[in-house]
């Protein structure tokens, strides 16, 4: 389960505090893959931030025993002054990879963006980005009891995109995932589960397609 216990986040805007969330007291079961629905601005992709750790709620706390990887794709947990190399041989080392040579290579291989994987991170395109992101989770064979999605079957070519499935539905027999995708046909596809960010709240759904159905509405 994650418990979600007075959280609140907010930016400062001209107008005042825009709230994220405010005040909010949820505890998600943690048994089916969720899909995180809202529209645009309402703070899905900082939602899946702060599940990671890469970015800090204004107050209240996220608890959890559970195994959090950061957040995969296009707002993915890297530091966008790095390389793609850099950030892969600095997250194999704080988990403990002595040969951060060989990781890097497996991550460049299945990256396969060329030169580019020793250019700073913030000149890539949303599926360069993509493609190091989910190359160093493969890559370093990370154990997670949940994976945090952010759009990353949604960018890339074809080919990428089918790989990109390929991999997340090997890593389903143990863990979990919680998922924003603009997509509603990606959503079906790997999620069981919804949960709706509205006015500020969490609003959870046993069943994707009853979120489905209140979002849409």
């Amino acid at each position: 389960m994650i418990h979600f216990e007075g959280l609140s986040k907010w930016y400062k805007t001209k107008a005042g505090r825009n709230y994220i969330l405010k005040d909010v007291n949820i505890t998600l079961p943690m048994d089916k893959s969720i899909g995180v629905l809202g529209r645009n601005g309402a703070g899905k992709s900082t939602f899946i931030r702060m599940l990671g750790g890469s970015e800090l709620p204004k107050s209240g706390s996220i608890q959890s025993d559970l195994r959090i990887s950061w957040p995969l794709g296009l707002q993915g947990g890297v530091q966008g002054q790095m390389s793609g190399r850099e950030n892969a041989r600095f997250i194999s080392r704080i988990h403990g990879y002595s040969d951060t040579r060989a990781m890097e290579d497996r991550v460049a291989d299945f990256a396969d963006i060329g030169q580019y994987f020793d250019e700073p991170m913030k000149s890539y395109s949303s599926g360069m980005r993509s493609r190091v992101m989910l190359g160093i989770t493969v890559a370093l064979d990370f154990q997670f009891d949940v994976l945090l999605i952010d759009e990353i079957t949604a960018v890339g070519d074809a080919a990428f995109r089918a790989k990109s499935e390929r991999v997340l539905k090997e890593k389903f027999s143990s863990t979990k995932v919680i998922m924003v995708n603009h997509s509603m046909e990606q959503l079906r596809k790997f999620c069981d589960a919804g949960l709706l960010i509205r006015n500020g709240k969490l609003e959870y759904f046993d069943s994707l397609e009853d979120a489905i159905v209140e979002y849409e509405s």
